[in-house]
């Protein structure tokens, strides 16, 4: 092997062209639970886009984890399979204002239209050494739940638990089990740690960690995307170049500046080490990436639609709300102030800012929705800033033991 492909090897897995293009169904999707938002700013329609969105998300997780662990840039049917996948996608993204009016049905089609794929595309061509009927089975299980939601009247249960089944068989199937006759324990914060950080038992099902940390950069920069264009068309569609169209597009974009900046010089870089140093274990890769990100990523949009809103002639008073938790959900789901060691102080001034972060809403009693998308931009760089600082030290502390890292206090390795 010559340098180069042992430099190669090093750097994993790269993301294929074709996923990029599979995101692009993605990108719209999501922009369309956003959008949904804007349409009716209530806290019911937020919780019912979380929904929307996790259904998207798992859907998105799992054609992620079928080319980071299949995926092959010179397999015509690796690439054929996603391309599949982007047809019921591009289906569900249309059918999202559907969804919020009571008619979901296609929606549902679409969604086990993907399944589908999916549980072929696992089992179909066969790897050696890589045997993945469990996640085959399991997507085809999810299928028919989708499918039989369609022309079931209040079904939502059934894509709940269709989405717990394959957050389970995807990522976490690898995890150790009791043996018959060993005692049960409780086991401690370090065993869990332990258990969670050692390679897993079937190496085939470990996952690339540069790929995969790739790929959710990626998808993170797609999404800050949708902020900036909805800054932008928000802007466009005002009568007037005034200060409330300055102080709202300018404070906008610093703010998804600085949220680019705390992800991909904070949390990403982290997250990755993590990943590597476990040897790509799944169960890490699910709390980092699968599960962990699902916050911050649906945090996004609720700012990108607090800043439409806050353009608007008229901003309701959800709209400085939709900015504010969207940034202290985004903090507390890139765990950018998590801090190793950190002392009871130092955990409580994390819940603080955060309190401050969403209590920065009640600014819209005295100042114009405009003003408080400037606050909060400021508010967000010194978060950035302070954040910065904190996971520069975490990383210098990790070194090659993220066990000791992770353990605090009494329970830390060598104590």
């Amino acid at each position: 092997m010559t340098d180069v492909d042992e430099d190669a090897a090093a750097q994993g897995k790269r993301v294929g062209w074709v996923e990029l293009y599979f995101d692009l169904v993605f990108v719209f999707a999501v922009g369309q639970v956003a959008h949904s938002i804007v349409a009716d700013p209530h806290w019911a329609r937020v919780a019912g886009a979380l929904g929307l969105f996790a259904t998207l998300w798992w859907t998105w997780i799992g054609f992620a984890v079928l080319y980071n662990r299949r995926g092959d840039g010179h397999r015509a049917a690796d690439r054929l399979f996603v391309l599949a996948g982007t047809i019921p996608c591009a289906i569900a993204a249309t059918q999202v204002h559907h969804v919020f009016e009571g008619h979901p049905a296609i929606f549902a089609g679409a969604m086990a239209g993907v399944r589908v794929v999916l549980a072929a595309a696992h089992r179909w061509p066969a790897r050696p050494g890589l045997d993945q009927r469990r996640i085959s089975t399991g997507y085809a299980a999810s299928a028919v739940m989708f499918a039989v939601s369609a022309v079931l009247p209040s079904s939502w249960w059934l894509w709940a638990f269709a989405l717990v089944q394959e957050a389970g068989f995807l990522l976490l199937g690898d995890r150790r089990r009791r043996r018959r006759g060993e005692p049960r324990e409780r086991p401690t914060r370090e065993t869990r740690l332990r258990d969670m950080l050692d390679r897993p038992r079937d190496p085939n099902l470990a996952v690339d960690s540069a790929h995969l940390a790739e790929r959710f950069g990626l998808f993170m920069i797609l999404l800050l995307g949708e902020l900036v264009i909805t800054v932008g068309t928000a802007a466009l569609e005002r009568p007037a170049d005034d200060v409330a169209y300055w102080s709202a597009t300018v404070g906008g974009l610093v703010l998804a500046g600085a949220l680019w900046w705390m992800y991909f010089t904070s949390a990403a870089e982290i997250s990755e080490r993590m990943l590597g140093l476990s040897g790509g274990h799944p169960a890490v890769a699910y709390s980092l990436y699968a599960g962990g990100h699902l916050p911050p990523a649906f945090a996004l949009l609720l700012m990108a639609a607090g800043v439409d809103l806050s353009l608007h002639e008229s901003p309701p008073p959800a709209a400085g709300w939709l900015l504010t938790a969207g940034l202290a959900v985004y903090i507390a789901g890139t765990r950018v102030f998590a801090g190793a060691h950190a002392r009871w102080y130092q955990r409580a001034a994390r819940i603080a800012s955060l309190v401050v972060t969403v209590n920065l809403a009640h600014l819209g009693r005295v100042l114009p929705a405009p003003a408080v998308v400037v606050v909060v931009a400021v508010w967000g760089v010194g978060m950035t800033a302070v954040s910065t600082v904190v996971r520069r030290r975490d990383i210098e502390r990790l070194g090659d033991n993220p066990l000791a890292f992770l353990v605090r206090g009494r329970d830390a390795p060598g104590r």
